[in-house]
């Protein structure tokens, strides 16, 4: 009998098996972002109302920003925890959604309608500022202190623990 299929079958199979055990150890729903310890990316954002606001306008205060969208399951699951934070922090950090382009404001209004609202929020209309913040999938979170330097991202839907944490971060 030949062994030298068995052998050089071996030798490609055992790396492969290797390889794919390690990945599948890795957490791929956690990317850490180049962003942590660096200036948030400017951004001018409109709300559906009308209304502006422009990143240096919240300098000298903590920042929240949450990406979310009105159709995002994991959202409706940390919206509490965020209005109960925005009540309970009013004047000591500020608290800014945004929704991406292919939300409309007939279903942000829906929402907040329906779950309150725990700040303002404004339209990423042609997705630049989630480019900008590396957005990968909704909802995610950036903490950003005073000094206007991000000190934390949570990618998914916060919990009680991750959002005590990260405020603690920047206050």
């Amino acid at each position: 009998m030949n062994r030298l299929p068995l052998i050089i079958g071996a030798v490609i199979a055992v790396p492969m098996i290797v390889f794919l055990a390690l990945a599948l150890d890795i957490n791929h729903d956690v990317i850490e972002s180049p962003l942590i310890g660096k200036p948030a990316p400017g951004f001018v954002l409109d709300s559906f109302e009308g209304d502006s606001i422009e990143l240096g306008e919240l300098e000298g205060t903590p920042l929240v920003v949450n990406f979310w969208a009105s159709y995002c399951q994991p959202c409706v699951y940390e919206h509490p925890l965020l209005t109960a934070a925005a009540r309970d922090l009013t004047g000591s950090v500020n608290f800014v959604g945004v929704v991406p382009p292919e939300d409309t404001a007939e279903a942000v209004d829906r929402f907040t309608s329906r779950l309150g609202a725990w700040g303002p929020t404004y339209y990423d209309s042609d997705g630049r500022v989630s480019i900008a913040y590396g957005v990968g999938k909704l909802p995610e979170t950036y903490f950003v202190d005073a000094a206007g330097t991000i000190q934390h991202k949570h990618a998914g839907p916060l919990d009680p623990q991750t959002l005590a944490t990260a405020l603690e971060k920047i206050l």
